[in-house]
């Protein structure tokens, strides 16, 4: 089963600073690259996930960014969304929701640490919960639910 989702950047920074490979976000990004999750992205989100993810203080490898990045592009979905009007916390959040909402009618998920910083919705879920969304698609597909 397949799943549209909007990665927000810190699931990624906290796959990346993971040395647990059964960490959520580290699952999230295994279930992204094996083509389970479509990823949804603006530009405007790649530009702040190479600027994050880029940073000296995370002293990430550049390889690994690269390949991660490359895999979203390639992967992913781009798509311009409208404006929402929509008011959140932190503005530096609003790409990320104004993405999910463009896609909603392909029943995208917006994936992110930082659920506060966002209205309460079902289709907004932290990386556990994704996980768990999946895998209940999956055995609903098995079993021909």
């Amino acid at each position: 089963m397949i799943c549209y989702a909007v990665i927000d950047t810190n699931v990624l920074v906290s796959a990346l600073l993971s040395y647990r490979k059964d960490a959520a976000t580290v699952q999230l990004i295994g279930r992204l690259i094996s083509g389970e999750i479509i990823p949804v992205f603006s530009e405007k989100i790649m530009l702040e996930y190479q600027e994050v993810l880029n940073r000296k203080k995370f002293k990430f490898e550049p390889n690994m960014v690269g390949y991660l990045l490359s895999a979203i592009e390639k992967y992913g979905i781009l798509v311009e969304p409208s404006a929402t009007g929509v008011i959140l916390p932190d503005i530096k959040d609003l790409p990320f929701y104004e993405v999910v909402m463009e896609k909603r009618e392909d029943d995208a998920y917006l994936v992110t640490g930082n659920l506060k910083h966002f209205p309460a919705e079902p289709f907004i879920v932290t990386a556990r919960q994704m996980l768990t969304i999946l895998d209940e698609k999956k055995t609903a597909q098995y079993t021909g639910l």
